[in-house]
């Protein structure tokens, strides 16, 4: 597979409908300009990259980037809108078994009735909202995989932000044998549920989709893509004029 190389990660270089196809087994996760700025100083986080099989672009913004780059990437593929094609694609897919792990307590749960509604089967087999901070304790971790591994599910989305849900998954996936596809995606579980809504498309196809959600939580996000996030821009221009080097190869 070719790849498209932004800072210090590889982006495979795919779109949607391969994706749905080639998904049968390993780690996905969905890069965006918050993540490349934590990936140059965040070693676990890198070594996480490193370590999964699908690393699949999220952004927009990267993506009209890549034109800039010697290879460009064909689409973005949102997390969100990529869950949502992902299980009506499976819909009628007997062997497909999702569990979804994350968000505030009962929105999992909302999440599934309402997928399962909208697919008309139980696509989704189970749902759980785990504590603030729970990636700390063991003990509610070890019930987490005893959770997943006895819901029977073959697909786990874990929906608890980055890099906290990326580094739970490869942590854990060696002790949920039955679940070949482990996706970390943010907010999607808020999406499905409808506790949260998305952009509106016209806001999503120019690539301001994050501007629409920091104005409805500023309090949350302005700080992440006003400050933090401006970062890239720095990183990025260093990779255009080939002096950008990766924080952790010497």
């Amino acid at each position: 597979m070719n790849y498209v190389q932004f800072l210090n990660i590889n982006i495979q270089n795919t779109n949607k409908e391969q994706l749905l196809q080639q998904l049968k087994k390993g780690v996905l996760i969905t890069p965006n300009v918050d993540h490349l700025v934590k990936l140059q100083k965040d070693k676990e986080f890198y070594d996480v990259y490193q370590q999964a099989e699908w690393v699949v672009c999220d952004s927009k913004i990267l993506y009209i980037l890549s034109k800039l780059l010697k290879n460009s990437l064909p689409e973005a593929i949102p997390g969100s809108s990529f869950f949502t094609a992902f299980y009506e694609y499976h819909k009628n897919d007997s062997d497909c078994k999702i569990f979804l792990l994350g968000a505030a307590e009962g929105v999992a749960v909302k999440a599934m009735e309402r997928i399962n509604q909208k697919v008309g089967r139980n696509i989704v087999v189970g749902a759980h909202s785990p504590s603030y901070g729970f990636e700390k304790n063991e003990t509610e971790c070890e019930e987490l995989i005893k959770i997943v591994n006895e819901s029977g599910a073959n697909v786990l989305l874990v929906g608890v932000g980055a890099p906290k849900q990326e580094k739970w998954i490869m942590k854990y996936r060696d002790r949920m044998p039955g679940v070949d596809i482990f996706m970390g995606l943010g907010a999607t579980i808020d999406f499905e549920a409808g506790t949260l809504k998305r952009a509106p498309i016209f806001w999503q196809k120019i690539g301001m989709e994050w501007l629409y959600r920091c104005l409805k939580e500023p309090k949350r996000l302005f700080k992440r893509y006003f400050i933090d996030d401006m970062q890239f821009f720095y990183y990025f221009g260093k990779q255009l004029l080939g002096i950008y080097k990766n924080p952790f190869v010497k």
